[in-house]
Parts: structure tokens; sequence; C-alpha cells
């Protein structure tokens, strides 16, 4: 099942009766759909065009157009024989190598193809401009934050994240139109993650989330939406997958950011590394 088929299908219950009228098609049909307009899909599936534009709306498309573009790509890329794979018990250790390893790739490839470059866009725009920059996230998506606020560091943002669901609070409670608080959260339902991005954004920070695909409380409450894969089921074990997918977005936003303003960080990144080294220098780090 392509990432888009499987977060509709997670979340079937949470659809109107008309919408689920619409998804129960779309997931029984979803060859037809991309080569429908709206107003063929609306009869097909018993609902109506207006029906439709929601729906895509609330699985943060664009419009239907969009969404039956990116459903069609979805569909064309999908190779069967590359399923996410669980832990298996008795595996040999070159079958759990093999089975990492295509797990991380398909977890990539399956975000990148989920990569809206307008929303990128918009994040690199507010990233850039940001006065202070705070991140935030829990467990295995607070690794990635504070990975994130590392990187940014780097180029001299003011960054800032604690793994204190407190500490978080406080430091949203600090922020002020002009900066941006950045919330990560594979399921985008983690409460502490919530609280804080709610906190900045009552405060006037510009926000953004980092979430699997799909609707969540993160990613309707976020001004920039930014998703991962949608794991299948069992991936969760560990949180790996998901992990790897959650750094693959941090890393093209870093480049991204990095890139446009070349000759400024730069410069940066080497003053940073080497005062690294000269404080560093034989101890091994």
């Amino acid at each position: 099942m392509s990432s888009i088929l499987y977060a509709i299908e997670q979340q079937l219950d949470t659809f109107h009766q008309q919408e689920r009228k619409l998804a129960d098609y779309i997931l029984s049909f979803p060859g037809n759909v991309v080569n429908m307009g709206i107003t063929e899909l609306a009869e097909q599936s018993t609902t109506s065009a207006a029906t439709v534009t929601r729906f895509c709306k609330s699985l943060h498309f664009r419009g239907f157009p969009d969404f039956k573009m990116r459903l069609a790509a979805d569909l064309a890329q999908k190779d069967p024989s590359q399923e996410y794979q669980d832990i298996v018990a008795g595996n040999p250790l070159t079958s759990v190598v093999a089975a990492i390893e295509a797990n991380h790739i398909r977890s990539i490839v399956d975000t990148t193809r989920l990569l809206d470059l307008n929303q990128l866009t918009r994040a690199l725009d507010v990233l850039r401009d940001a006065k202070t920059v705070d991140v935030y996230g829990m467990a295995t998506s607070g690794i990635v934050a504070q990975d994130l606020c590392y990187k940014l560091g780097l180029v001299g943002k003011r960054a800032r994240y604690s793994a204190d669901s407190h500490l978080q609070i406080i430091s949203a409670s600090n922020l002020n139109a002009g900066d941006v608080a950045i919330a990560i959260s594979h399921s985008g339902e983690t409460q502490e993650t919530i609280d804080a991005l709610k906190c900045a954004k009552e405060n006037g920070a510009t926000t953004i989330s980092l979430t699997k695909y799909g609707s969540s409380t993160l990613s309707n409450m976020s001004d920039v939406p930014l998703f991962t894969s949608t794991l299948e089921a069992g991936m969760r074990r560990g949180d790996m997958a998901s992990r790897i997918a959650q750094l693959h977005v941090i890393d093209i936003l870093f480049s991204g950011l990095v890139s446009e303003q070349y000759t400024r960080y730069i410069p940066r990144i080497e003053r940073s590394y080497e005062m690294v080294q000269k404080y560093r220098n034989d101890k091994g780090r």
C-alpha cells in the first residue's frame, strides 16, 4: 500500500460520513482515481465535488489536482518487493542487516516523494529570518530535535532545545513574532510537544511541524506542516525508520538553508570546526 493510501486507511474513523464514503472508494480503486476529474470522482463515490476538495485539503493537499498528482506518483513508484520489514525472532544477522538497510532506504524514498517543495520553501524563508528558533520533541523525536538545534547553532542561529517538557513550555513562553518554533513528533499527537507548540503560537511565533503524513493535531495547528513517510504497522518498535525519515528532512532543511546563504554560513561552520579542534585538539573528540 502506498504511503498516501496507508495514511487514509489509518484515519478512516476520523472522517465524516461523506468523507468516509470517498475514502473507501479511493482505497478500493486508487488506480481509477488518478485518471478521474473531480466531478467524475464525486459521482462514482456518491459524494460531491465540495466533499472531494474538503477531503484533499484535510490531508494537506492544495486541492484535488495536487492530491491526484501525488497519488499517481506514489502508486507508480511503489515496489511490492520493498515492504517494510519488522523485527523477526531468530533472524540471522545477515538478514537483520539487509532488513534494516532496506527499511531505511525505503523510509527516505517514501519521505522524499511526500515532500512539498512549497512548504519546504516556506520553512526555509521563516528559518532564514528567525531571531530565535525553539525546537520541541520527546523521546526519539527529541534526539532529532537536538540534532536540528546543533545544526542551526553551527551557522550562528540562536536555537534552543530542552528534553524537559516544562522547560520547553518556559522557552516557548518567551518567544515573540519573528521567532520560529519547530515541533517534531512522528504521530503528531505527543501531548508535551503539542503543548509547547501551542504556547509558542499563542506568543506570536511562526510554527513548523514535522510529523508522519496525514492529519494530526500538530500538523493541523502549525503554520508550515512538513511530513515524513507513514510507516507500515509494526515499524514503530524502536522508532528506527521514522527517526531516519525525520533526520532526512532535517538535513534537507539545513542544506537548503546553507546553500542559499553559502558565503554567509560556510565561514561560520568552518570557524565552529576550527574552534572545536583548537579546544579539543588531542582529546580525540
